[in-house]
């Protein structure tokens, strides 16, 4: 029986053995890196930038930006280059920080998204206590918490993980190493300790997508009793873009983590790792950010810089 101590790397999935499909799967990559690494930077630069953006959902913006060129950026690349140059060998170390960091990043996602609903239901329901209740030290605290938890889940899956005994080879199911993947390696009963960790998080992860929704529903109560057609109709456009996002999100992660092993298959597994891995970062800028017509006036005002300088 071999371990993960004895496993110098493992084999990734291979996307297809046709060399034409691989290099148009790295163009469709490429594309959505290069879209999120643009979106999201632009909003860290803008935010960063201007200090009249300086307030509380700002500044959470600006950290939900920064998890999604993490996020993104920790498989992409490599399934680009293994695309490129047809490879799929990933060393031990290399799957070990992928494993860490997906975790840190959705985790992460995850607690942010949730504190964001808090901001915004502090902002609309309670609007005379939004200081009292985010100001610059609770704002700071919040995001704190957020990156330190999400620390903490991403070293217990990790250390878990690849504490686990791997007799069932190396090839690991998916263009990344995922943490149900590299369980199917495993020959010993001890994987149960994952599983169990694993559901204990995802029940963290539903409690903090109950706490959104509950939010909105208290926001749109409160929308609704706005006297202006047209305020109501600006707030239901931007909240609801956000909970269609939320919801793949976490709808596929849940499938991804959770689903029995009689319905797994290389392409629906596939499938559901890029929407909950690669579709968010690409288009939280959009949904996110982009649609706010103060950030939007101050991005046009950066890229107006930049060009002119140019």
């Amino acid at each position: 029986m071999s371990n993960s101590s004895s496993t110098s790397h493992f084999v990734l999935l291979a996307f297809t053995g046709t060399r034409h499909l691989q290099l148009l799967r790295f163009c469709l990559f490429l594309a959505t890196y290069l879209a999120a690494l643009l979106g999201n930077s632009l909003i860290i630069a803008t935010i960063a930038w201007y200090h009249h953006l300086h307030t509380p959902m700002y500044f959470f913006l600006l950290n939900l930006a920064l998890l999604d060129l993490g996020y993104i950026s920790t498989a992409v690349p490599k399934s680009m280059v293994n695309s490129l140059w047809d490879l799929r060998d990933i060393s031990f170390k290399g799957c070990a920080a992928q494993v860490f960091l997906i975790h840190f990043f959705v985790s992460g996602e995850l607690f942010l998204l949730t504190i964001m609903a808090y901001d915004r239901y502090a902002a609309i329901c309670r609007p005379l206590h939004y200081g009292t209740l985010l100001g610059s030290r609770a704002c700071a605290h919040l995001a704190a918490a957020a990156w330190g938890c999400a620390g903490l889940d991403a070293l217990l899956h990790t250390a878990n993980t690849f504490s686990l005994p791997l007799c069932q080879g190396n090839v690991v199911h998916q263009f990344f190493c995922e943490t149900p993947q590299l369980l199917k390696l495993s020959c010993s009963t001890a994987y149960l300790r994952e599983v169990w960790l694993i559901v204990a998080s995802v029940c963290l992860l539903f409690g903090c997508f109950v706490f959104i929704v509950v939010s909105y529903v208290q926001i749109f109560r409160a929308v609704l009793r706005m006297p202006s057609q047209q305020g109501r109709h600006k707030a239901f456009a931007t909240c609801l873009p956000h909970l269609a996002v939320l919801s793949l999100f976490i709808s596929t992660g849940f499938f991804a983590y959770l689903k029995p092993p009689s319905i797994s298959s290389p392409p629906l597994d596939v499938l559901m790792a890029v929407l909950y891995s690669v579709v968010p970062p690409a288009v939280n800028p959009l949904i996110y950010s982009l649609r706010n017509q103060e950030l939007r006036a101050a991005l046009r005002k950066v890229t107006t810089g930049w060009f002119c300088k140019l």
